[in-house]
């Protein structure tokens, strides 16, 4: 019997391992996305961002596919960066650099992590969409050096930074970890294991 392939698509190794991981133990064949893709996310959502990316690994590749999109949002900056995360600043010392300098020292420094992840057949087709949110506050200055956003995201039930977490407390608490959870049994069931 032949196990079914799975796309992520994803050309962020790290991003794919993580994905990996979290559906477990699966009988399936995971590979990450064909180096020679590259999709422009153009959307006005999460959802339609990882759709553009899950319809064009799927198209290419004619497997199943998951994809992902996710962004910080700061409650004093109206939730921005959001979908625009990726695309804040050119690097990510010059991203953490503006949200740090546009919080100033505003006490209110809730923020959170969300991702929305989809499920897609073959052709492209939709067959689920699931959202994860982490809940945390931005720190004044990075946990660590050399850092994403997640070095500033203080994750108060985990007691460290989102980018802190291991590998059990991102499956729980992580924005990634959440969707992936609940996008499970659609897998489960759509592809028959």
């Amino acid at each position: 019997m032949t196990r079914p392939i799975l796309t992520i698509a994803s050309g962020n190794t790290k991003k794919v391992l993580e994905i990996q991981q979290m559906l477990g133990p699966l009988p399936l064949e995971v590979y990450k996305q064909p180096n020679n893709l590259n999709v422009e996310e153009t959307g006005e959502t999460y959802l339609e961002n990882a759709l553009l990316k899950a319809r064009a690994a799927a198209k290419l590749t004619q497997t199943w596919t998951i994809a992902d999109d996710s962004g910080l949002e700061v409650d004093a900056l109206q939730g921005t960066p959001g979908i625009y995360s990726a695309r804040y600043e050119k690097n990510n010392q010059d991203k953490i650099k503006k949200l740090l300098h546009e919080l100033s020292d505003t006490p209110y420094r809730s923020a959170l992590f969300r991702s929305v992840m989809v499920l897609c057949n073959s052709k492209g087709d939709l067959l689920a969409h699931a959202e994860g949110i982490c809940w945390g506050e931005i720190l004044k200055t990075p946990a660590y050096p050399n850092g994403e956003f997640e070095s500033v995201l203080w994750v108060r039930e985990a007691n460290c930074t989102y980018g802190e977490l291991n590998t059990t407390q991102l499956l729980k608490l992580g924005s990634r970890g959440k969707a992936a959870r609940a996008l499970s049994p659609e897998l489960h069931k759509a592809l028959g294991i």
